[in-house]
């Protein structure tokens, strides 16, 4: 802790020190100095169709990154994660146990949802992910953009537009929007390989040592293309991590009586699962109860009333009453798991989960290009393709549980969760000049698909002829998106620009089945179970589920192949009436096959009150059209309940089960937003201050909503699950209004004194977002019992509190002769867990009783020496500290599993991070 405070007072006495030491040496030599420091400030596009300007100039607020030269020294070498430590208003973590969220980390802005941000690459639409989000993270229920598919090295910089901007770009840009711009160089090959790994004393299940290695390899070449300004870049990337482990001690029962018995009997030749497919109706069951007395006496360790019981049962029922788990303590059948590890030769970590980072098989190939055809036009291209091959644990299958089949794992097993993404893209177009005005023609096709193999696994209900590997089907999504735009300036006033265009958007979202065993419980004959026919069951009697353990297949009947589209007109203008007030107005109308039209609006100004200081102000509606995801996307599952054959799951928007319960067809979210600030900048010692304070309000935003149960429902909505076979039901739905308030401040400075150029960096957002109003049930389920289910206390809680409302970074790059020094300190504002429990330990559980989990501040630091004009070496530590989240209460952590919690998104559980890279070009 205290080196921790001397980093911070030196980082702060740094930023304070250069600027004081700056004002001085400006107020003595002022011309020398400005020969010496480059004064051309950076210049933004996105927010404006005007071209570019500088960012102070801008009518409403843009970050931008420099990827290019800072992928030499950031620890970080993905989209999401540099993003994430260095933009306080963005949020993204590798989350953990979440399916095949795992592999693709939702990212936010100014704490709206991961679908209520646009993503853009070279300015035109990327597409959005194939993956519903649907588990306990913060964003359940949304679709992102996987920022994951595209290789960080083709980047030359990012753009951040913190403001509403869906009259300009269309649905999704409520919270903002991103631009992703591609390299250009050309005439030299470039490339880095990066070496880390997680080096702390919690890394392997807090046996310490070294995890979660990851070895980078980053090359980027390009060329000229004729001598008019033509070019080709190309960017290959492949990566290959290993995972991190943070599980602690799995402190539960993990084998009862009859797994020793069980195992005493496979260690003579005797599979006593094979003696019987269902226990109830076994003409072996007196062999059976002789093979148990005979091999109940090999276990040492049951004491002599247990052995005598044992001995003295003489029929099935009589043995499964004895050794069945409810017949002991917890504290007993942990001795026997204790006993039972040692006469296996078995520790209690050989059961953990896998609790951290997944996995991960990166590879990706971008490639950016421009040839022109005249003097005044040029066409070009961009794209790339992307194969990301994932693994992640699921929840151990124990010895002791009824969805283990012993006969083939006797240990149990730990189900892996394979997921192979596959991301293509690819945009041409021709642009240029006629008569004055700037015309862009566009096509742009991207497409994203997720296909699940499930690993080290079993059907249960198979028993011994089940595979081990299930095909459990897949998700596609596809967009083509025709762009055409014009824009003119004029000579009026102090300037004058035009801009209008139309846009043409295909859409297409795809569910694949998995294989039959990955969905289907099977009946003792081998046959799909259904609902009359015997089934297998555990010595017990419980019947052995069916489906691929972990992650049941997706099913025929949830087979998907929708298409809709959208066509969109837009208008905007820029008056810049004198050198001293900007106006831009911006109108756009779009029309969706699905769900209808929408007209949206923008409004924004900058004022110049002085030569360096800006007063800023925007106002605009917005929109956020369902994704087709939402609308179509449905898992369901079968069970046996109350002797009948139900379905349970998530049914889709347009399902028999939704318009028969009056679930209203989804509609765009519809927003209203505003923000106020100022920009200001004393060139003498090259500061720039701005600060922007903003409000949004989403009407309807769509959710997840949790499962109603039959027996919670209303009467007439019960008589429509039994009519269609329903025992649960979740659905899609604009259930709630919100509002979100905030302020974003950046403060910049660089110097350059005696050979040393010292950038320093400060950013904070403040943000909150809660619901407002009522919740918006409908049809036979408008209840006031069932608003919770609609907007649970947990989703509640990923909305609002899972995500810092205040985040905040200072950084400095000092530069002398070849080396660099990167020092960075992140400050990740407190969140609450999701998880409702006893967190003051009075034995009462209110119904928003939650932990909270305490802010912390994350120390970067790395070094980079560049020994030749052709090679350099940089060397890093992210989380200098080894900091951690606040660990979980213990009724959180499902058996000493999860230390921390997996449900909020601060900055991860991976704890430090050492790396080297050895950067080049020729």
């Amino acid at each position: 802790m205290k080196n921790k405070k001397i980093i911070l007072s030196v980082s702060a006495v740094f930023f304070l020190g250069a600027f004081t030491y700056g004002q001085e040496r400006d107020s003595i030599k002022i011309k020398k100095d400005s020969t010496k420091t480059n004064n051309v400030e950076e210049v933004v596009i996105l927010g404006s169709r005007a071209g570019a300007r500088s960012k102070t100039d801008s009518p409403v607020p843009v970050d931008v990154f420099n990827v290019k030269e800072s992928s030499i020294i950031l620890p970080q070498t993905n989209i999401g994660q540099i993003l994430n430590a260095v933009a306080p208003s963005f949020t993204s973590t590798i989350q953990t146990n979440s399916d095949g969220t795992d592999h693709l980390d939702p990212a936010q802005l100014r704490g709206l949802g991961p679908d209520q941000v646009l993503v853009l690459v070279n300015g035109k639409r990327r597409h959005t992910s194939a993956l519903v989000n649907v588990n306990g993270t913060p964003g359940r229920g949304t679709v992102g953009t996987d920022l994951n598919a595209i290789p960080s090295f083709a980047l030359n910089r990012i753009e951040v537009l913190r403001d509403g901007a869906a009259a300009q770009y269309g649905s999704d840009a409520i919270a903002g929007v991103m631009n992703l711009e591609l390299k250009r160089d050309t005439g030299k090959l470039a490339g880095q390989i990066s070496y880390g790994g997680n080096l702390t004393p919690t890394a392997n299940d807090h046996t310490g040592n070294f995890d979660g290695q990851n070895i980078q390899l980053d090359l980027n070449y390009g060329n000229k293309i004729g001598t008019k300004g033509g070019f080709f870049n190309i960017t290959w990337s492949s990566q290959f991590r290993n995972p991190t482990y943070r599980a602690g001690t799995e402190n539960a029962p993990i084998y009862n009586a009859y797994n020793a018995i069980e195992q005493r009997a496979l260690n003579d030749g005797v599979n006593l699962s094979s003696l019987f497919t269902d226990i109830g109706n076994t003409p072996n069951s007196q062999q059976i109860v002789s093979y148990i007395h005979q091999y109940a006496q090999n276990v040492s360790y049951f004491d002599q009333t247990l052995q005598n019981n044992i001995q003295g049962a003489n029929t099935i029922a009589d043995l499964q009453n004895i050794l069945k788990s409810s017949s002991f303590t917890r504290d007993q059948l942990n001795y026997f798991t204790d006993q039972e590890l040692a006469y296996r030769g078995q520790t209690r970590k050989d059961f953990n989960m896998q609790v951290g980072q997944s996995k991960l098989n990166n590879h990706q190939l971008f490639i950016n290009a421009e040839v022109p055809v005249s003097d005044d036009w040029k066409v070009y291209t961009f794209g790339g393709y992307s194969l990301r091959h994932g693994t992640s644990g699921g929840f151990y299958r124990r010895p002791s549980e009824n969805r283990t089949f012993t006969g083939l794992y006797p240990n149990g097993y730990l189900p892996q969760i394979s997921t192979d993404i596959q991301d293509i893209s690819l945009a041409a177009g021709i642009k240029g000049k006629w008569q004055g005005w700037h015309i862009d023609l566009s096509n742009t096709f991207g497409q994203n698909s997720f296909t699940y193999t499930i690993g080290n696994t079993g059907n249960t209900s198979l028993r011994f002829d089940s595979p081990k590997e299930f095909n459990a089907g897949g998700l596609r999504f596809s967009q083509n998106t025709i762009n055409l735009d014009f824009s003119k300036k004029y000579d009026v006033w102090e300037g004058l620009n035009v801009a209008f265009g139309g846009e043409h958007r295909f859409e297409n979202f795809k569910m694949t089945p998995g294989e039959e065993a990955s969905y289907t419980t099977y009946d003792v004959f081998g046959n799909a179970w259904t609902g009359n026919s015997q089934r297998p069951t555990d010595f017990f009697g419980l019947p052995l589920p069916g489906g691929s353990q972990v992650f049941s297949g997706f099913k025929p009947e949830n087979a998907v192949n929708k298409n809709r589209q959208s066509v969109a007109a837009y208008a905007d203008v820029e008056f810049n009436f004198t050198n001293w007030l900007l106006v831009d107005a911006a109108a756009r109308y779009e029309n969706y096959s699905d769900f209808g039209s929408t007209f949206n609006y923008k409004l924004a100004s900058r004022i110049k009150v002085a030569p360096n200081f800006n007063v800023r102000f925007a106002g605009s509606t917005g929109f956020r059209a369902p994704s087709i995801h939402q609308i179509y996307y449905n898992v369901t599952s079968t069970l046996f309940t109350n002797n009948q054959l139900l379905e349970v799951g998530t049914f889709s928007n347009d399902s028999q089960i939704a318009g028969l319960l009056g679930m209203p067809k989804l509609k765009q979210e519809t927003s209203k937003s505003g923000s106020v600030g100022f920009t200001y900048k004393i060139p003498s010692v090259n500061l720039t201050f701005t600060a922007d304070g903003y409000f949004t309000k989403i009407d309807n935003r769509i959710i997840l909503t949790d499962q109603f149960l039959k027996a919670s429902v209303p009467g007439d909505a019960q008589l429509v699950y039994d009519k269609l076979g329903v025992n649960a039901a979740q659905f899609f739905t604009n259930a709630i209004d919100t509002e979100t308030k905030g302020v974003d401040v950046v403060i910049s400075h660089n110097a350059r004194f005696s050979g040393v150029k010292l950038d320093n960096n400060f950013a904070i957002n403040l943000n909150q977002t809660k619901q407002v109003g009522d919740i918006h049930s409908s049809g036979l389920l408008q209840s006031p019992e069932l608003e919770k289910v609609y907007f649970s206390e947990k989703s509640r809680v990923y909305l609002e509190e899972a995500v810092p409302r205040v985040k905040a970074s200072l950084s400095h790059t000092l530069t002398w002769k070849n080396a660099n020094f990167y020092l960075r300190n992140t400050y990740f504002g407190k969140v609450t867990g999701a998880d409702i429990i006893d967190v003051n330990g009075d034995g009462i559980i209110d119904f928003n009783e939650h932990q909270k989990i305490g802010d912390k501040i994350i120390t970067d630091i790395s070094v980079a020496y560049q020994f030749t004009k052709n090679v350099g070496l940089t060397l890093g530590v992210n989380n200098l500290f080894d900091i951690y989240p606040t660990k979980n209460l213990p009724a959180s952590t499902n058996n000493d599993q999860f230390i921390y919690s997996r449900s909020t998104s601060q900055f991860g559980q991976n704890g430090r991070y050492v790396f080297t890279r050895l950067n080049f070009n020729f």
